[in-house]
């Protein structure tokens, strides 16, 4: 493995690629990349660096995104069959059925959707600036695709906003049950429950701290408590675990995996640097229409 890490190590210099990870990944690729972070973090990090070639070990939402933000670089991924059900759980022909239904409705779309569907939406949000951007609206009616949990949490922090959800989920958080973070609690009563807003209602109710992935590393960092039950994907112990050598971090069940994020390897970063031939190509028709909606996000956010 050290030769294989060295050997990355000389590709990406020797070609000018910057390799970005996503949290949910395993703990050695976060090791390897030269960035690590959020769905947020990302997006805007790719619009920053220099490099001619972005490496994206993450989720095919991800490197398409990149590739609509910098449609002059080239944008590889690891692995082609890395994909997110929740993505998919969107349809053009519902936005329109809204739209022509709602007056005055902006469609919000959670950055983990298709590149088609963000060409159909007016905005894009990650779930750390979701409710920043959804006040930011001048719009009352708000259609919140795909994720119907993260649209739930936001929807109940906007009562002013009527915000018409979408029935798509996560896998993997809707899996942490209240049931088993009961249990773990039981165990670990003196540990914090903090929650992804992907988590279904019944979950957050009971949490101690609701944020994305990077607002809990924040939130572990910060706070005085030793213990935390994390109710979201595992990969995020290797960064809370290396920021906080002294705290515990437990999970809630065996569920908390995405196997399409555990599908990247050394290995595969590595014959990627070699051939690099898994290029991120997108439709010339969505470039301009979803860049607008990812560019959007980008200036609300700040």
């Amino acid at each position: 493995m050290e030769d294989i890490m060295k050997r990355i190590k000389e590709l990406k210099n020797e070609k000018n690629v910057v390799i970005l990870a996503h949290y949910y990944t395993d703990g050695q690729i976060q090791t390897l990349a030269d960035y690590v972070g959020d769905s947020y973090y990302l997006s805007k990090i790719a619009t920053e660096v220099v490099q001619n070639t972005i490496l994206f070990c993450g989720v095919s939402f991800m490197g398409e995104s990149a590739k609509l933000l910098n449609p002059e670089k080239t944008v590889i991924m690891p692995d082609s069959f890395a994909d997110c059900p929740m993505a998919h759980m969107a349809d053009s022909d519902k936005i329109k059925e809204v739209r022509d239904t709602y007056e005055d409705v902006a469609v919000v779309c959670y950055i983990n959707s298709t590149a088609e569907i963000k060409a159909n939406s007016d905005v894009c949000v990650t779930s750390a600036n979701a409710l920043n951007i959804v006040k930011a609206l001048p719009n009352k009616n708000i259609y919140f695709i795909p994720d119907g949990n993260l649209g739930r949490y936001i929807a109940n922090l906007v009562p002013e906003k009527n915000v018409i959800l979408s029935d798509g989920f996560c896998h993997v958080h809707t899996s942490i049950t209240k049931e088993n973070i009961e249990k773990a609690k039981k165990v670990h009563p003196e540990a914090l429950i903090l929650a992804h807003p992907e988590c279904t209602w019944e979950v957050l109710e009971i949490s101690d701290y609701i944020g994305s992935t990077s607002g809990i590393i924040e939130f572990a960092g910060k706070s005085d408590a030793g213990s935390f039950i994390i109710c979201t994907e595992m990969g995020v112990l290797h960064e809370l675990k290396m920021k906080n050598p002294d705290k515990k971090f437990f999970s809630v069940g065996h569920r908390q995996f995405c196997p399409n994020m555990k599908r990247i390897t050394a290995q595969k970063v590595l014959e990627q640097l070699e051939t690099m031939d898994n290029v991120v190509e997108l439709k010339e028709e969505l470039y301009e229409k979803a860049n607008q909606s990812l560019t959007r996000m980008l200036e609300l956010a700040k």
